[in-house]
């Protein structure tokens, strides 16, 4: 017979199942429901592609932004890894000219908030220029002036492009452009390739005409730049079979109204008896013959000043020379300087990539660059604008061209290696470095001006 208590446990287990009887089918229907199913599955696809779309915008405005080393440590070294020095850098300049490239999303405010880094250059003629940062870009880079605005919004304040010839040319044989990856320099021998004046010519007045929508007015306070503090500067070259002062004075007459101010290039290694114009009658004469040509040509109230461009490989009484052909044709600045012909004992690339011929310039440039810089500021005085260039990769570089005499900087090379967010880099670290301190205050700082 059964017990009591075994009645009692199978009577409760009986009742249990039977309740329980409903619940699972009600739980097999939500799970084998096709609508249940479908919501489940969009609820997940929903987070896993607002989760990718979140990562792809937060990934796109990284990109965009020139501060990310992404461009600096995976992008760079893909197309070095990829290409030839030639391709990298017309490749670099399709990208800026198509509005592709990065851009600076700091503004200079934020980045110098006291305005230390202000600098009046050609403060002594009769148009001196603001710039908002003391930091450029040299010509070289853009050639035949198809990236101007993309390099404007990498953060220049000064962008120089050229050279340009008064008619086209192929310029030298291809290999032509070596990089020297260990010595952070590069080799060229271009040899002013150019598109010639009237292809930049045009290609400036269409950039004029579009952001303007009509013919730009002529004054005192125009600026080409588009920018009240920047500056765009024309860099003039002379054709080889050219003449070497109207291959100038015809660059003077088509871009003195179509630039803040004009660069005669009288320093590239890479086209035959150039340098030999550096010499100070032939200089002086050369200068004199496009200050007059900017004086006849210029607009009403307008005043385009005039640079000179010279070379690092000049013994201390040529750079005397040279400062005494800047006053007496009364130009309104010097460049210094275009790549050297020197090539140190220390550089570590390959001899064979050393050996080349052509213009060294990057880093070893350095101390040749400024070692001229001193002297000619020491000849010349304070009232001249000069521009230090060559081997300036950081804002430490920069002050110590300041405190040698620069009024202002241009980069080249260092942008190759160090990508988009150099101009910014250097800003943050001159403002650092300056500690205070304004710019205009350490200008030749370390060099003892001869007083006339």
């Amino acid at each position: 017979m059964m017990s009591a208590r075994t009645a009692r446990v199978l009577m409760q287990s009986g009742r249990s199942a039977r309740l329980a009887a409903p619940l699972r089918p009600l739980h097999r229907s939500l799970h084998s429901n096709p609508k249940y199913e479908y919501t489940k599955a969009s609820f997940t696809g929903f987070l896993k592609w607002s989760a990718i779309f979140a990562g792809a915008t937060a990934f796109a405005f990284y990109t965009v932004d020139s501060r990310s080393a992404i461009h600096q440590y995976i992008a760079l070294p893909i197309l070095r890894l990829c290409t030839d020095a030639e391709t990298s850098h017309r490749l670099g300049i399709e990208i800026l000219a198509n509005g592709m490239s990065p851009k600076q999303r700091q503004e200079d405010n934020e980045i110098d908030p006291n305005h230390l880094l202000e600098v009046t250059i050609f403060a002594n003629s009769k148009r001196p220029l603001t710039l908002r940062t003391p930091i450029g870009v040299a010509a070289g880079l853009d050639k035949h002036g198809q990236a101007i605005d993309g390099l404007f919004g990498l953060g220049f304040a000064y962008v120089e492009v050229g050279s340009v010839t008064p008619e086209p040319q192929d310029g030298n044989p291809k290999p032509r452009f070596f990089r020297l990856p260990k010595d952070d320099a590069v080799i060229n021998r271009y040899g002013f390739n150019s598109e010639g004046h009237f292809a930049v010519m045009g290609r400036l007045k269409q950039r004029l005409l579009h952001a303007l929508g009509h013919e730009q007015p002529q004054h005192e306070d125009t600026r080409h730049s588009l920018d009240k503090n920047k500056v765009l500067a024309v860099n003039l070259g002379k054709n080889k079979t050219g003449d070497e002062v109207s291959d100038y004075t015809q660059g003077v007459t088509r871009f003195a109204n179509l630039s803040d101010a004009l660069v005669v290039n009288v320093s590239s290694p890479n086209t035959p008896g150039l340098r030999a114009l550096q010499g100070e009658e032939r200089l002086a004469k050369l200068l004199t013959a496009v200050v007059a040509e900017r004086n006849k040509v210029q607009f009403a109230n307008t005043y385009t000043p005039i640079l000179v461009k010279i070379a690092p490989d000049l013994s201390e009484s040529e750079i005397v020379s040279i400062a005494a052909a800047a006053k007496q044709s009364k130009i309104d600045g010097i460049i210094v300087s275009n790549t050297t012909i020197q090539r140190p004992e220390h550089l570590r690339s390959q001899p064979y990539l050393s050996a080349e011929t052509g213009g060294l310039s990057g880093a070893p440039l350095k101390p040749i660059a400024l070692k001229a810089i001193k002297t000619l500021r020491k000849n010349i005085g304070d009232e001249i604008t000069i521009v230090g260039c060559g081997g300036i990769s950081n804002g430490k570089d920069a002050i110590e061209f300041a405190r040698a005499g620069a009024t202002f900087v241009q980069v080249y090379t260092a942008l190759a290696y160090q990508g988009p967010g150099l101009p910014v880099h250097m800003k943050q670290e001159i403002v650092k470095e300056l500690n205070g301190k304004k710019w205009v205050d350490i200008i030749g700082a370390d060099v003892d001006v001869k007083k006339e």
